[in-house]
């Protein structure tokens, strides 16, 4: 998309790569209205969550789970100087799938913290994330809580391709909970991410975490 088509199917007051990303989700879950996270203070305005908001979906898909998204490390808003540009700012959305956590009550708001602390970690470093990256969480990835799960790996999300925005390139990548066990292994083996990932596909393909999982 060049300069001109922008100016003529955009105004000043689109939320343009928003849009995009809604675009996504409306097709995976037609008619479902996400439920919605939004910092009290944007970051533009001193607030400390980088992020401009987290939704997520309730899916059905291989078994009953939440479906997040962020919006945030991509272009969202209307700015010419952005069309056209290879990546969309840092080309990614983060995705993550959780399986119900009987303790969230049916709010797992817990996991919008936990996006909003891997976000300010590319802001502040400038390091940003590829398929079969991984990371700790420092601890259990949801705080004070019995859970073998203290570590993340990323995979492009199963169901959400990688899509050409008019701001640039952006992908979907889907963090997912790893134990202990399996993140030392990593670390031991930094190869062998995309391993762990095509062996935890095997019995959960859409890769959805959860938090009772031992091994």
């Amino acid at each position: 998309m060049n300069l001109e088509e922008y100016k003529k199917q955009f105004s000043e007051d689109d939320a343009v790569g928003w849009l995009e990303i809604d675009k996504e989700f409306d097709s995976l879950y037609p008619g479902q209205e996400p439920k919605h996270f939004a910092p009290a203070l944007s970051y533009m305005l001193g607030g400390d969550s980088p992020l401009d908001g987290v939704s997520y979906y309730e899916s059905k898909n291989q078994e009953d789970h939440y479906h997040f998204v962020t919006y945030g490390f991509s272009e969202l808003y209307y700015d010419e100087e952005k069309v056209d540009g290879e990546f969309s700012k840092w080309g990614f959305e983060l995705t993550f799938r959780l399986k119900p956590f009987e303790a969230d009550n049916e709010n797992p708001s817990w996991v919008v913290a936990l996006l909003q602390n891997i976000a300010k970690y590319v802001f502040d470093s400038g390091n940003w994330f590829e398929e079969y990256h991984y990371m700790p969480a420092n601890g259990p990835i949801r705080l004070n809580t019995d859970t073998d799960i203290t570590a993340l790996i990323i995979v492009n999300d199963p169901e959400v391709p990688k899509k050409q925005t008019p701001h640039g390139e952006v992908s979907f990548l889907q963090i997912v909970g790893i134990t202990s066990a399996e993140f030392e292994h990593i670390k031991a083996n930094p190869g062998t991410v995309e391993e762990l990932a095509n062996k935890l596909k095997e019995n959960n393909p859409l890769l959805i975490t959860d938090l009772n999982r031992k091994n």
